[in-house]
């Protein structure tokens, strides 16, 4: 679709991740099979923390927060690119497309916010272990999380609402499989420089901030770490971070190799393996990664499990 000004684009074409029938079907299992398990195993965990009293501490709220937010995340890309391939229908509305991306930024960014509140938690309980209980308050805990919200949805409403100031007057055609600013800034036949600009300065800070407290967290994790006496006590207080460490390295890898750095040096395909890492793979490996390193967590869903799905006798 040809058009001359941004008010004649009423939609664009989301080419996908492939054009050919048989890899499409593929594809849509894939997609449906990580998403039934990414919003099984975070409702489950969501669900375990929440009914168990003994998980009613600052970390595990916010692994449930964290858990909800991979929920919605992941449900502002993959119902999309499912029901594309059940309708064959490639196309969304120019409008559409502008709320794709702005809840997309949304939980991108309170993933990011999220997981430096709680670096900052396990900084509190292995350096001022006498002083966690006063300092990680309820009031505290909850102050974190909206302010994070209030900060991800700012962001957000700037940069959707300088895309929408954009002209778009040539290929509709979107090559990925969601609305990503990326994309949609090469299509434009405006000005791009100030879209660029506040990528790399505001959308920088957004995301490098909390990168550099989570990095500064765990600089001093790892001195108290190391003064501990005992080798086992060490590692038995810094095994609490290694969940937290290991979605750390695949969310912020993903992010900073796709968004900072000029969009004229960006490729569909690498774009959008990065994309899917971010927005499928790494909400879909979170629940896991915090199960299976936590032996409290593992009990609670055992638990959960037996009592939801009881064996027959």
């Amino acid at each position: 679709m040809s058009s001359t000004n941004q008010s004649s684009v009423t939609e664009f074409l989301l080419l996908g991740l492939s054009r050919q029938p048989q890899q499409q079907q593929l594809l849509f299992l894939l997609f449906l099979t990580m998403y039934l398990a990414t919003v099984l195993g975070n409702l489950l965990i969501i669900l375990a923390i929440s009914t168990d009293a003994r998980l009613h501490t600052p970390m595990y709220f916010f692994i449930m927060i964290l858990s909800f937010t991979d929920v919605c995340f992941s449900s502002t890309t993959v119902p999309k690119v499912l029901a594309n391939y059940m309708l064959r229908s490639q196309t969304i509305s120019f409008s559409g497309c502008l709320t794709h991306l702005y809840f997309l930024c949304v939980f991108a960014d309170m993933d990011n916010f999220l997981l430096a509140v709680m670096a900052y938690d396990r900084f509190v309980a292995i350096c001022h272990p006498l002083h966690y209980t006063t300092k990680m308050t309820n009031k505290f805990c909850v102050l974190l999380i909206v302010g994070s919200w209030v900060l991800t949805n700012l962001n957000a409403l700037l940069h959707t609402l300088l895309m929408a100031q954009l002209s778009f007057c040539g290929d509709n055609i979107i090559p990925h499989f969601f609305c990503d600013a990326t994309p949609l800034l090469k299509l434009s036949c405006s000005d791009t420089h100030l879209n660029d600009l506040m990528i790399l300065t505001e959308g920088t800070m957004i995301v490098v901030t909390p990168f550099f407290c989570i990095l500064i967290s765990y600089i001093h994790i790892t001195c108290a770490v190391l003064r501990v006496s005992s080798p086992r006590g060490g590692w038995k207080a810094f095994s609490t971070c290694v969940s937290h460490l290991a979605v750390v390295c695949l969310f912020y890898g993903t992010i900073i190799s796709l968004y900072f750095n000029p969009s004229s040096s960006h490729f569909a395909g690498k774009d959008m393996a990065g994309a899917i890492m971010y927005t499928v793979v790494t909400p879909m490996l979170n629940p896991f990664i915090y199960s299976l390193r936590n032996r409290n967590m593992k009990g609670v869903l055992r638990k959960v499990l037996i009592l939801r799905f009881p064996s027959k006798q």
